[in-house]
């Protein structure tokens, strides 16, 4: 991990139109003298002007550094870690030096806050969409997948070398096109509550460890 330096300015409030653009955590901790401080960590998911994807760490609101994830930041007492997947935020953690982890807390502005209100303040509706998020991701792969291995085995020099396969299902495009679509608004609202299995949520196609 290679960390640049950078004349980002001081962190700004979060924006209800960056809901699904930005992502914001923070960490509250005491430093050597005892003393409380805040630690933030930025996601801008469309990234910068040449397009690269940063996570910036800000100390009290004041800009410290950036780097590309998945980023690791030293602390005095532990580390942040920060890692991202196609969808959002998979991981934003503080290891501590005796190997505690506690998780940063989204900023309650962001779409990671708000969806972490609805989960305190209407459980049983969370742990519904959490449910569905992972029933529509397992019909998309039941049915894409096959799909997919029809179509790239009708390509003349795979089915020269392995055969054809024929999938069970075939779906006109518009209902392909609604599955893609169902698929990509569950793993965002996994990646909203940090939930990432590299099956399930796109990492064996987009090469996420």
């Amino acid at each position: 991990m290679q960390v640049k330096p950078d004349s980002a300015p001081m962190l700004q409030p979060f924006r209800w139109w960056q809901a699904f653009s930005r992502s914001l955590f923070h960490l509250r901790i005491r430093d050597r003298e005892g003393l409380p401080e805040t630690w933030s960590v930025e996601v801008r998911h469309g990234g910068d002007d040449e397009g690269d994807v940063y996570v910036n760490l800000y100390r009290s609101g004041l800009h410290m550094t950036r780097a590309k994830p998945p980023a690791s930041f030293p602390l005095p007492g532990g580390t942040i870690r920060v890692a991202v997947s196609m969808y959002g935020v998979r991981r934003a953690d503080y290891v501590a030096h005796d190997g505690t982890v506690q998780k940063l807390t989204p900023d309650m502005s962001s779409a990671e806050g708000r969806r972490a209100h609805l989960d305190q303040t209407r459980p049983v509706l969370s742990r519904f969409l959490g449910v569905l998020s992972v029933m529509v991701l397992l019909v998309s792969l039941a049915i894409g997948v096959p799909q997919l291995l029809e179509s790239v085995t009708s390509i003349p020099p795979v089915a020269a070398a392995i055969g054809t396969f024929a999938s069970p299902f075939l779906l006109p495009g518009w209902a392909n096109t609604a599955l893609v679509l169902a698929g990509a608004a569950a793993s965002t609202e996994r990646a909203l509550r940090l939930r990432y299995n590299r099956l399930l949520d796109g990492g064996l196609f987009s090469g996420d460890d």
